[in-house]
C-alpha cells in the first residue's frame, strides 16, 4: 500500500480507473450491462477501504480483482440458463490469475466503451448519462444534479439504457468501416453536450458546472489519445479549451455572470489558451476543416484580443458564416447575427436577426426563443432603443432555468436609462 490516501487524490485515481476496469470486464466476458454494475460496485468498495487502508500498490489490478468477483455474484444470481453457468466457471478460472487478467486490461478499452456508450439505438439524453457513469466515472447522483433530474430518474434512464444495448446485440469492439465514422461523430457530439451544459448549466444556481466541463475534457484528450490523426477531434478539444480558459473570469464574487465584453482578461488562463491554440493550428494545416474546428477557431480570434476593442470581429462574422453552412442551427446563426452586429452594427445585426426568425421560426423552441430574445436586447440596447430592450430582456428571464443567467438579465432591463435618447 501506498501513504497517499488523500480524497481527491483517491477520487481521481478511481475515476481514471473505472474504464480501464470496465473495459477488462466488457472485453472477458461481452456483458456490459452486469460488467458495468460490478464496476461501480468495485469503486464503491475501493473508496471506502482505500480511505481507510491507502492505496494498494496496483489499484487498476486490484479493481479488476473485485470487479470479477462482483461478475460473479452477479452472474451466480441469473441462473436460470446455462450458459452463464459457463461465463462463472471461466470467471472463477480468470480470479486464481488476477496478473493475468491485469495483463489483459492493458489494453486501452476507451474508445470502445465511448463508441459502446453512444450506440445510436440509445437516445441522446442515455448516451450522455451513460458515458459519464461508464467512461467518466460519475456516480448516479452526481450526474442527476448536474441534469437536474432525481436521482431515481437518472438510474431508470441509466438501467434502461443498459438494456437496451443488451437487446441491440451492441458488440464491445471497434465498428468498421462508415459505421466507425459515423460512431465517432455521436461520441463527439455526446462530448460537446455534456462540456456544453457544464459551462452554463441549463438549470440551477450555478452559471458552470466544473465536474461536467473537467470530464467532457478529460474524455476529449482519451479521445484524441486514441484519434490522434483526427481532425475534428482535435478541433473540439482545442474548443473545449479555449472556452474553458475563461471560465475563472465568467462570473464574479457573488457568482453574478460577467459577459465577454466585461471580463478582466488577466484572469484567463493563458496555459489553456497556448495549449489549445497549439493544438488547432496542427489540425487546421491538415487541410479539412469541420464544425469543431470552426467554432475552436472563433474562441481563439478572442483569446488573441488583448482587450474586446481589438476583436477581429469581421473575421469571426465570416467563421460564423461557414459554420452556419456546415450546421445551421440556430445557437449558429444567433451567434453569427451578434458578430455581425459587433463587425457592421446593430442596424446590420437586427435585420439579419428578423430575417433568421422569419426564415428558420426560431421563435417556436422555448430555449432558442429565449436565446433571440437576449441578443435582440443586447442590440436595441445598443440602438439606444432602451424600451425595446427592457422589454426583451425581461421576455427572455422568464424563460431561463438558470439563475445567475436570470439575474443577469434582470439586471440588464434595471439599468437602463428610464428615457430613451
Amino acid at each position: 500500500m501506498t501513504a497517499e490516501s488523500g480524497s481527491p487524490e483517491i477520487e481521481d485515481l478511481l475515476r481514471s480507473a473505472a474504464p480501464q476496469v470496465l473495459g477488462a470486464l466488457t472485453r472477458r466476458f461481452g456483458r456490459f450491462d452486469i460488467a458495468e454494475d460490478a464496476v461501480q460496485e468495485a469503486l464503491l468498495i475501493a473508496s471506502r477501504q482505500w480511505h481507510a487502508d491507502g492505496v494498494p500498490d496496483e489499484p487498476r489490478s486490484w479493481l479488476i480483482r473485485i470487479g470479477y468477483r462482483r461478475m460473479v455474484d452477479l452472474l451466480r444470481s441469473e441462473q436460470a440458463r446455462q450458459r452463464r453457468e459457463r461465463e462463472l466457471g471461466a470467471a472463477e478460472l480468470a480470479m486464481s490469475e488476477p496478473a493475468r487478467a491485469a495483463t489483459a486490461a492493458d489494453g486501452d478499452d476507451s474508445l470502445q466503451l465511448l463508441l459502446l456508450c453512444c450506440h445510436p439505438t440509445l437516445s441522446p439524453d442515455s448516451q450522455l448519462a451513460l458515458t459519464l457513469r461508464a467512461v467518466g466515472g460519475l456516480t448516479t447522483a452526481e450526474i442527476a444534479h448536474a441534469y437536474g433530474a432525481t436521482e431515481a430518474t437518472m438510474a431508470s434512464r441509466i438501467s434502461r439504457a443498459k438494456q437496451q444495448l443488451r437487446q441491440a446485440g451492441a458488440r464491445f469492439e471497434l465498428p468498421a468501416g462508415d459505421d466507425h465514422g459515423q460512431r465517432v461523430a455521436i461520441v463527439m457530439r455526446v462530448l460537446y453536450l455534456i462540456f456544453n451544459e457544464g459551462y452554463t448549466a441549463t438549470a440551477g444556481d450555478r452559471l458552470a458546472r466544473v465536474e461536467l466541463t473537467r470530464e467532457a475534457i478529460r474524455l476529449t484528450r482519451m479521445l484524441r489519445r486514441r484519434l490522434p490523426d483526427d481532425a475534428e477531434v482535435a478541433g473540439l478539444l482545442a474548443l473545449m479549451l479555449l472556452n474553458e480558459s475563461r471560465s475563472a473570469a465568467r462570473t464574479g464574487p457573488a457568482g453574478e455572470l460577467v459577459p465577454l465584453a466585461d471580463q478582466d482578461r488577466s484572469r484567463w488562463d493563458r496555459e489553456l489558451i497556448t495549449e489549445g491554440t497549439e493544438i488547432l493550428d496542427r489540425a487546421w494545416a491538415g487541410g479539412t476543416v469541420g464544425p469543431y474546428q470552426l467554432q475552436a477557431a472563433v474562441s481563439s480570434v478572442h483569446a488573441q484580443a488583448d482587450t474586446p476593442e481589438q476583436t477581429d470581429w469581421p473575421q469571426i462574422a465570416s467563421l460564423y458564416l461557414w459554420l452556419e453552412r456546415a450546421t445551421p442551427t440556430a445557437p449558429v446563426r444567433l451567434s453569427r447575427v451578434v458578430a455581425v452586429a459587433q463587425a457592421f452594427g446593430p442596424d446590420r445585426g437586427l435585420a439579419l436577426l428578423a430575417r433568421l426568425e422569419s426564415e428558420h421560426q426560431l421563435l417556436d423552441d422555448r430555449l432558442v426563443r429565449q436565446r433571440v430574445l437576449a441578443v435582440r436586447a443586447h442590440l436595441h440596447e445598443r440602438r439606444g432603443a432602451t424600451a425595446e430592450a427592457s422589454a426583451d430582456y425581461l421576455a427572455a428571464s422568464e424563460l431561463t432555468d438558470n439563475t445567475a443567467e436570470r439575474d443577469y438579465l434582470h439586471s440588464r432591463a434595471a439599468n437602463l436609462p428610464q428615457l430613451e435618447e
